[in-house]
């Protein structure tokens, strides 16, 4: 069955499970945590444990259904549906034992994001949005913030995994903006703080060089919830400013000097 709301309740499901799964590895002295392409990049237990379970679920429910994931990449199944998968979104939280993680889903149809949940197990905060129909925090409505001045902004952002090699690592952009909003945040999780930004608790997000999986289901419920969504970049991956109309161009102006 390839009705919307049907897959949304079986995603909700899905990333339900797979919370259970982080929250019985949160914590633990025996979690086995990897690093990828350097020191700063983790990948745990947890993280493999979750995305094999989302891959199982997927393949059990929609078998005609793709899965592209952050451990194990694209399945190679050819259909019009994929789910785009974080297992872990925040794993250096998660390692640590900081409550700011996620598991992140995507759904997309021809290419195009119908469904997004982004699922918080610790904190119990499930934001979903379904293309046309609005974002939702647990069942309430969201929408992005009021807020109309810089000044008065509360905004995050993060860093690339590649920060100690590349200069190009959002140190300089953050150093412009701090002296110029309310508040700056580096909170660990991409598709978090940009759910937070749709529902209006950040002002605005910002990083550089993200993966699709970070944010494939969070740019969903952003732009549901309000929020202008503008790609900072075209080299450096998935580089992005989420934002209430109103602080986009002040935040380009902090971000993108030369664009003055």
């Amino acid at each position: 069955m390839n009705d919307k709301a049907h897959i949304l309740l079986d995603a909700i499901s899905i990333a339900r499970g797979a919370g259970q799964i982080q929250m019985a590895n949160f914590r633990s002295a025996t979690l086995k945590v990897e690093t990828k392409d350097n020191e700063y990049d983790l990948v745990t237990a947890a993280d493999k444990a979750c995305e094999a379970f989302v891959a199982s679920k997927v393949h059990e429910l929609y078998p005609t259904h793709s899965v592209l994931s952050e451990e194990s990449g694209d399945d190679d199944v050819k259909s019009d549906w994929q789910w785009v998968v974080d297992p872990v979104d925040g794993t250096t939280n998660f390692k640590s034992g900081l409550p700011y993680f996620t598991i992140s889903i995507g759904i997309r149809y021809r290419g195009e994001t119908v469904i997004g949940v982004v699922y918080a197990p610790r904190l119990d905060e499930l934001f979903t949005a379904v293309k046309g129909e609005g974002a939702m925090l647990n069942g309430e409505p969201i929408k992005c913030s009021a807020c109309t001045s810089i000044s008065q902004a509360v905004v995050c952002t993060g860093f690339p995994y590649d920060k100690a090699e590349n200069a190009d690592n959002n140190i300089a952009e953050s150093v412009r903006m701090i002296p110029k909003v309310r508040g700056y945040r580096r909170l660990g999780s991409a598709s978090l703080d940009i759910c937070y930004t749709a529902a209006g608790i950040l002002d605005a997000f910002w990083e550089l060089n993200l993966h699709i999986w970070d944010v494939c289901a969070a740019y969903l419920i952003a732009s549901e919830a309000g929020c202008e969504i503008h790609r900072l970049r075209t080299d450096r991956a998935e580089s992005v400013l989420i934002s209430p109309k109103a602080l986009t161009q002040p935040m380009l102006d902090v971000l993108l000097p030369s664009t003055i």
